[in-house]
């Protein structure tokens, strides 16, 4: 007898029960139907599920809740499952219930004067922003997989994107939050208040929790007014030190108009065109770093915006901050500007095995610190191409350490990949930074946040998660490292 099945008749009675509050189509058994959510985005974690729990409000969630802990039952909260950490995957065990939000998709108010949208948790990032366009604003934190990330999944792993520049994180988006906690309680933040002092703000201690604390079934987000008009920019230039200057000219030039600034290098644009058939390079030269820009105008600055990025590519060109730059003629050559940037990861893969890293340090010192880890790590890994591409303006790029020719899918990254990963994580500590920007920790990065992190942090997080999850019931094994002597055999 398999263990799985074994697993489903000890817990048949849980199942019978949670069959009973969430209705016919609030619990999937059957494996065919489980399958593609038990594998993280990434390909690298597979786990297996008691069953997946799909509930139709809040009241379920919380019903449900209450009755895993009867039954002392394990939840795995997921999204759109497009995390890169391993954060909604199940463990091996068959003992999980994976609990998606995916039904729970309904925007229940837009209100244009106050600039607020109040909806559930499992709506699809990119229905929101069709939706606030609809009503003339617009949603400020996109990424690449909006088709998919869910606004749960996105305020529990605190997303970030290519927007945060101008506008901060899913930490920032967030004015109230609704969610379950670990005892089965709702919590019901959804008001927003500019002032609140009533103590501690459970709201942005759940945001970026992983679900560890808590599962998010609805928010209140803010919005902004649709942009007027948008112009998107590339440069080339000759070093990061020169993105760095060039950043801060455009945020002296064109101040509040600056909403993305992403740096690519030669290697990967190149590996981009090589991928995406069809595609060009927006410049005619070459150049060993390149810059994308976007500037955007609400409608009263709308006429004035082609004035403003030609004066800002002339004066970066006058103070020899860039070799060559041009403006994207229209939308679709803007979109496909920003095709090119969103697609360095495919392009990677389809090149070969890499690890990758999510990593932030003190935004002045990201050119330094880019220039030594590339080299210090293809210096020690023989080999080795390391690459850094990504939100600059955020002191956040991704380090991608790419596997010599002829290395294996899967046993590089699991044999000389890991090595690589705890050096990057060494040189990061070292330069005050963090592992972990903006994807999470999940279970990818757990070890080293344990290896790493500060010891005054991590005993407090494990005592909120004590306090919170004295059972242990929301999403194990993920964020919260165990306490030495608990990891002990």
């Amino acid at each position: 007898m398999s263990q799985t099945v074994e697993t489903s008749r000890d817990l048949a009675p849980f199942l019978n029960k949670a069959e009973r509050i969430l209705g016919p189509r609030g619990l999937t058994r059957d494996p065919d139907l489980l399958d593609p959510w038990l594998t993280d985005w990434r390909g690298v974690y597979k786990g297996e599920a008691l069953a997946m729990a799909s509930p139709a409000s809040a009241e379920e969630v919380a019903a449900l809740v209450r009755l895993c802990v009867d039954h002392d039952v394990a939840i795995v909260p997921q999204g759109g499952n497009s995390g890169m950490c391993g954060g909604a995957t199940p463990d091996s065990s068959g003992r999980q219930l994976l609990l998606s939000l995916r039904r729970m998709d309904t925007i229940h108010t837009i209100d244009a004067e106050s600039l607020q949208v109040t909806c559930e948790a499992g709506v699809v990032l990119q229905n929101l922003h069709e939706a606030a366009e609809r009503e003339s604003l617009r949603f400020p934190l996109t990424l690449g997989g909006k088709g998919s990330a869910t606004i749960g999944g996105l305020i529990s792993t605190n997303a970030g994107g290519t927007q945060v520049l101008r506008h901060g994180t899913m930490r920032a988006q967030v004015l109230g939050l609704q969610a379950v906690l670990a005892d089965g309680s709702l919590f019901n933040g959804l008001t927003p208040l500019k002032k609140d002092n009533r103590g501690f703000d459970l709201k942005q201690l759940l945001i970026g929790s992983e679900g560890t604390l808590g599962i998010v079934t609805a928010a209140t987000l803010r919005l902004l007014p649709a942009i007027g008009a948008r112009r998107v920019l590339w440069a080339g230039l000759a070093s990061l030190q020169r993105a760095r200057a060039l950043l801060l000219h455009c945020e002296a030039t064109a101040a509040e108009a600056v909403e993305g600034f992403e740096i690519i290098p030669a290697y990967s644009l190149a590996a981009v065109l090589k991928h995406i058939p069809g595609s060009r390079a927006p410049l005619d030269t070459e150049h060993p770093w390149h810059v994308l820009i976007e500037l955007v105008a609400d409608p009263s600055g709308a006429d004035q915006l082609q004035d403003l990025a030609e004066r800002l590519l002339a004066s970066a060109l006058e103070n020899g901050l860039i070799d060559n730059a041009t403006i994207a003629a229209n939308d679709a050559q803007a979109e496909a500007f920003w095709l090119l940037r969103e697609s360095i990861s495919a392009a990677e893969r389809a090149r070969g095995p890499a690890v990758q890293h999510d990593i932030s340090v003190a935004v002045e010192k990201m050119p330094d610190f880019v220039d030594m880890v590339t080299a210090r790590v293809e210096e020690r890994f023989p080999g080795t191409r390391a690459i850094a591409y990504g939100h600059l303006g955020d002191g956040n790029v991704h380090l991608h350490v790419l596997a010599p020719p002829g290395s294996l899918w899967g046993e590089w990254q699991k044999t000389e990949g890991k090595p690589i990963s705890a050096f990057v994580y060494d040189c990061v500590t070292e330069w005050g930074g963090s592992i972990s920007a903006e994807h999470g920790i999940g279970q990818a990065k757990l070890s080293e946040l344990a290896r790493l992190g500060d010891p005054v942090r991590l005993g407090t997080m494990r005592t909120v998660k004590k306090a919170l999850d004295p059972l242990n019931i929301l999403n194990p094994g993920k964020l919260v490292p165990l306490a030495p002597e608990q990891s002990t055999p």
